[in-house]
């Protein structure tokens, strides 16, 4: 900076200035967010919805809890969530969640790729199957469902926002099929980043310890994942909400990141 020049002085771009529409709330956006029925997804619709927009929840065996949690949002705003089921290793889902989201609110502006398959697959254990639900849910189902909305999106300059992982980058012992599903993932959301631009901004969360698998996990394991965090604590599933809301609503000039929501575990 010149001798004498003052920040008052510097040019801001007139586009900087108006540039309003990602700071001013998510009022009227729609939102489809897959496995949005429980767990991670569920915190992230109700943040969303909190903000003003609409949130079409993708499930596949959720129903009841689905449809519980839209219902508690309509009562909140009517006509603002509504479910569909579909499983995402069926070819014509993406295309049918997509017209689902447009046909029942109007539009689509944001793409939350939340749904996702884990479980170990030990070396000398793994099948084809496995492969092709880890691999299938975590990586090809966010692929084509990107490329499906992406017409829309990009009319409405929107957004995708995909949950990765820490373990897309540490290797999680006797899970190598996740782990290569999950960094396909962050190399993915880094390619549509590029590939949309500059219409629709892409970008990822990889969450650490902010909720447990659902099948059995030691206590031992448990204290161990946590003491590797630098904050020596466990997250909530409102940390990645409230990262979900930063990105979609004042986040406007990020896109291709992925933001670690892990406490420190992954430093």
């Amino acid at each position: 900076m010149a001798t004498g020049t003052r920040v008052a002085d510097i040019p801001v771009s007139f586009a900087a200035v108006n540039d309003q529409s990602e700071t001013a709330g998510l009022e009227g956006r729609v939102v489809l967010i897959t496995g949005g029925a429980r767990r991670v997804g569920a915190a992230i619709a109700r943040a969303l919805h909190a903000a003003g927009a609409r949130v079409l929840l993708h499930y596949r065996s959720s129903a009841d809890e689905a449809e519980t949690l839209a219902a508690q949002l309509r009562v909140a705003r009517p006509d603002s969530a509504a479910t569909h089921g579909a499983d995402l290793l069926d070819p014509d889902a993406p295309g049918a969640l997509v017209r689902a989201a447009v046909d029942r609110f109007g539009r689509l502006d944001l793409l939350v790729n939340n749904a996702s398959s884990f479980y170990p697959t030990p070396i000398g254990s793994i099948t084809l199957a496995q492969w092709d639900d880890l691999i299938g849910t975590n990586l090809k189902a966010p692929l084509f469902l990107a490329q499906a909305a992406a017409p829309e999106l990009r009319a409405r300059h929107g957004q995708i926002i995909n949950l990765v992982d820490i373990h897309g980058q540490r290797p999680l012992k006797a899970h190598p099929v996740y782990c290569a599903a999950k960094a396909g993932l962050a190399m993915l959301t880094r390619s549509l980043a590029r590939e949309l631009g500059p219409e629709v901004r892409v970008n990822g969360i990889a969450p650490g310890p902010v909720m447990w698998p659902e099948g059995p996990m030691s206590e031992e394991l448990k204290r161990e994942i946590v003491d590797k965090t630098a904050l020596k604590r466990r997250g909530a599933p409102e940390d990645i909400a409230r990262t979900a809301l930063f990105l979609a609503k004042d986040a406007p000039y990020i896109t291709g990141q992925i933001i670690a929501v892990d406490g420190g575990r992954s430093i």
